[in-house]
């Protein structure tokens, strides 16, 4: 599989896949190109129906010159933690970013949310994050806001009384809960409708049956996130051939009682 970034040519064989209306992985096929790639590219620069190959080879290139022409800051002129790469942390974080931008995120969002996901401590201060970003502490705030009222994230005060913003285990749990609740307005509005429009009735029909659907899915989302939930819970190691598994010792980590 080719490594570094893509060339003028794969950009127009994107552009030209685009037009034909071939799938993402697809074209990654084409190209021998992480699937994932493709997507940020597209994502990143017009989207599947705006994309242009010349437009997008010039950003990149852009964001290219930006990046080392700017003095390293912060966090970013740190050495990495646990050895890590800092050029492919940071290649991970936009992929993140992007699969988050791909589920319905808006692009600050997403970039909160993948850097918040990307530090071992799961938190981080607001100016932690903006000098991070390096956007300005009003971006960090109307993001942070938009994901809070998602239960996305969550704000703690530290030792020093700041306030920190995490991600934390139990919060892809509420997310979960919450999607499937968020289905009882459709579920009560469409079986109002079928007291107006006559029980019956073609229409009628159609939104009972709308009804029953979302009550079945989310009885069994919700059924299924309580049933996963230690999942969440689970610390896991990793084995001689690098893959993870639960953890003997903590494999059965206790679960706090649903309250939702």
């Amino acid at each position: 599989m080719p490594g570094g970034r893509l060339t003028q040519q794969e950009r127009q064989q994107i552009a030209l896949g685009l037009a034909d209306g071939l799938a993402y992985a697809e074209i990654a096929r084409r190209l021998d190109r992480p699937t994932s790639t493709i997507t940020r590219e597209v994502t990143r620069n017009g989207g599947p129906t705006g994309y242009r190959a010349d437009l997008a080879h010039r950003a990149t290139q852009q964001r290219t010159h930006r990046r080392r022409q700017a003095p390293p800051r912060g966090a970013q002129a740190s050495p990495q933690p646990h050895g890590r790469d800092a050029e492919a942390v940071r290649d991970y974080q936009e992929t993140l970013t992007t699969v988050f931008m791909t589920s319905g995120l808006p692009k600050m969002m997403a970039r909160v949310l993948g850097c918040l996901y990307t530090t071992d401590t799961g938190s981080l201060t607001a100016s932690e994050l903006a000098q991070r970003l390096q956007v300005s502490p009003a971006s960090i705030s109307k993001a942070i806001t938009f994901l809070e009222n998602l239960d996305l994230i969550r704000r703690q005060r530290d030792e020093r009384r700041r306030e920190r913003y995490v991600v934390d285990d139990d919060l892809w749990y509420q997310s979960m809960i919450r999607s499937a609740r968020s289905n009882d307005q459709v579920v009560e509005a469409a079986r109002q409708g079928v007291g107006i429009l006559g029980p019956g009735t073609p229409a009628a029909t159609r939104l009972e049956n709308v009804a029953r659907f979302l009550d079945f899915v989310s009885e069994g989302l919700i059924r299924a996130a309580e049933q996963g939930r230690e999942v969440l819970y689970t610390k896991t190691e990793t084995t001689s051939d690098g893959t993870a598994k639960p953890s003997q010792e903590h494999g059965q980590t206790a679960v706090p009682t649903a309250t939702a």
